[in-house]
């Protein structure tokens, strides 16, 4: 990022703010020195005596104790609202409202929610090339990121099959012995590893009576709520933009794109979703990978991604299969609203609405975080109390996916930590 035109845009809303940022910049870097490190251990269980889980208590504590006086800052992230934690930094509007967008991406909540000031530190915590709080784009898509990781695996001798559902986690005497595929093709293992939500995989994959009944009523518990629609445009160009025109590729095409004007603007747009109704004034967040990376797209041509919020999975009125043609329009004339030539650009569009990216990706309720980022669904709570592990009621069986700490983002944490636990159970039986 450029950081003197960061500053020098702020100014022109706040010179104060263009002061502070840098200081609110450090502060996030020394929050995220001490809850970083946190996404790649597996949560202690906090009623196991076990030495380990003692150990790692008491490293924790003795690292919050190192922070000083920023531990009140890493409370504050990690139990307050995007709201409070903006307005102790920030004077103007416009610099509020658009950090505080990251605060509810993929979130059931508002700016004004408690929890939601870590799903705000949540999107800016990772890094790209050493720089923190950068997003990245996957040269050539997204698509990329997974050919890369499966080319890994079979470089190592796995076999990846696709298209293959499963319709059955098979499990004899409470050990996991393989899988049963929608076809009947049976796969025998000594380990079956789940990146499906933990609805999918205790609910629906698992059979009946196979988990233990307090088990199964915590599973039902964990909260899926989400209100998110992404859209994706294939153009004939790029939006003009009523605050920075051109139709050459600019600074204002490169970064996040946020439809967002006022906090009061997000606040209202919740409130419809609260009461079963897509926003009537839905905010947008929106890229344009294309300006950035131009194998994704024909000369000349582009892509813009947008996610849209608010759109609750559970309508008071109607189907999702009913009004996302109208809702999309809705969205359209609010962008239109900054763009006056986006409709005049738009080739193609895919419309995803919670209940499409729950029968396509199995994503359930919609949620992109496979169950929802908030406090009580964190850390040694996820994905239920007492399973913090990646471990399951069911020998063998593990959650590898988002559901399980440390939750979504694409950062393979929670993979990259279910395997330390499957190669600790094998070495131990070795």
């Amino acid at each position: 990022p450029d950081k003197k035109m960061t500053h020098d845009e702020i100014a022109k809303f706040s010179p104060k703010d263009a002061a502070a940022y840098p200081r609110y910049e450090a502060m996030l870097e020394r929050a995220a020195d001490f809850i970083e490190p946190m996404l790649e251990m597996t949560p202690p269980d906090l009623r196991s005596l076990h030495p380990r889980n003692l150990a790692t208590l008491a490293k924790l504590a003795w690292r919050f104790r190192g922070l000083g006086r920023d531990m009140y800052d890493v409370v504050r992230i990690l139990t307050g609202n995007a709201v409070d934690l903006l307005d102790a930094w920030f004077e103007s509007e416009e610099l509020k409202v658009t950090l505080a967008t990251d605060a509810v991406i993929g979130a059931f909540a508002s700016p004004s929610t408690p929890g939601t000031a870590y799903v705000l530190f949540h999107h800016v915590m990772g890094e790209t090339n050493g720089v923190r709080g950068v997003w990245g784009y996957v040269r050539g898509g997204m698509g990329g990121l997974t050919q890369a990781l499966a080319k890994a695996a079979q470089a190592h001798g796995a076999e990846i099959r696709t298209g293959a559902e499963v319709a059955r986690i098979d499990i004899r005497d409470g050990v996991a012995t393989g899988v049963v595929l929608a076809d009947g093709t049976e796969f025998r293992a000594k380990v079956v590893a789940s990146n499906a939500t933990p609805a999918v995989t205790f609910l629906k994959l698992v059979e009946p009576g196979k988990l233990p009944r307090a088990f199964v009523q915590d599973v039902e518990r964990i909260s899926y709520d989400s209100a998110v629609v992404k859209i994706n445009l294939a153009l004939d160009g790029l939006p003009d933009f009523r605050a920075l025109p051109g139709r050459e590729p600019g600074p204002q095409h490169r970064g996040t794109i946020h439809i967002s004007p006022t906090l009061a603007y997000i606040e209202e747009a919740f409130r419809d979703a609260a009461l079963g109704k897509p926003s009537a004034r839905p905010m947008l967040e929106c890229t344009i990978p294309s300006v950035v990376d131009p194998t994704v797209a024909p000369p000349g041509k582009h892509l813009m991604n947008i996610f849209v919020q608010y759109a609750p999975y559970n309508l008071a009125e109607g189907s999702w299969d009913e009004i996302k043609g109208a809702f999309f329009e809705r969205c359209m004339d609010v962008l239109e609203e900054y763009a006056p030539n986006i409709r005049d650009i738009i080739l193609h569009k895919q419309i995803l609405t919670p209940l499409d990216m729950e029968r396509e990706y199995g994503l359930t309720g919609g949620n992109i975080f496979h169950g929802e980022m908030t406090l009580d669904q964190m850390l040694f709570m996820r994905p239920v109390p007492g399973y913090a592990d990646y471990r399951t009621p069911v020998a063998g069986l593990y959650l590898c996916g988002s559901g399980a700490h440390p939750g979504g983002g694409v950062m393979g944490a929670p993979g990259y930590n279910a395997a330390q636990e499957i190669l600790r159970d094998w070495r131990k039986k070795a």
